[in-house]
């Protein structure tokens, strides 16, 4: 009889940590998009990578009020100093990014690039903070990104601003216009390779970006 209800806890508790393991991993995708109630902002910040669906969303914002500045780093173009060093141009993705914003509607005045030629959310993290020190008044800031980088992207900023004693209020808008949505991610390859690839860039920010901030 000892044996058998010791068995019958063994097996109990397997399937408590099973079935836990089990709610863990269908929600692993969904827990990586971030969506915040959204208050008016002081300004927008797009962060640089997939461009058309961070750049609609912001566009939507724009028109709806929500900030009256938006913000975009300076994303780092690869060797194109040699490239205009042999005489040839070709135009920034971040310009491509401004020209395609005044063209939905968000004034050219009302758009601050900050040069840094960053490769990282990181780096963009770092020059954002860098700029609100040196331009008081701006508090809030609303990150408009794709949606399965919106965790990632809201800790990152957070731990810069407080990194250095910064009150700034962090908001997280992961676009509608992105097509990952976290659910059922398990069943196709695309969805695997972005929750695997997310939380392996999580866990080298958890142990070693996040003490360089």
């Amino acid at each position: 009889p000892a044996l058998k209800k010791k068995t019958v806890i063994l097996i109990t508790t397997l399937v408590i940590i099973l079935t836990g393991l089990l709610l863990i991993m269908r929600n692993a995708g969904t827990w990586l998009v971030k969506n915040d109630q959204l208050y008016k902002a002081d300004a927008m910040v797009m962060l640089m990578g997939s461009i058309p669906d961070r750049l609609l969303q912001t566009a939507d914002l724009y028109q709806q009020h929500h900030a009256s500045k938006l913000i975009i780093v300076q994303e780092s173009m690869g060797p194109y100093q040699q490239l205009e060093a042999r005489g040839a141009s070709i135009i920034s993705t971040t310009q491509q990014c401004r020209n395609a914003a005044v063209t939905l509607g968000i004034p050219a005045d009302s758009i601050i690039i900050l040069p840094g030629d960053a490769r990282s959310t990181q780096q963009e993290a770092t020059i954002i903070r860098d700029y609100l020190k040196m331009h008081s008044g701006i508090d809030t800031i609303t990150l408009v990104t794709s949606a399965d980088h919106t965790r990632r992207a809201s800790m990152i900023f957070e731990k810069a601003f407080s990194a250095q004693s910064m009150k700034v209020i962090v908001q997280s808008c992961p676009s509608k216009y992105t097509s990952y949505t976290g659910k059922g991610w398990w069943k196709n390859k695309e969805g695997i390779q972005t929750v695997m690839f997310e939380y392996v860039k999580l866990i080298n920010f958890w142990l070693f970006d996040k003490r360089k901030l």
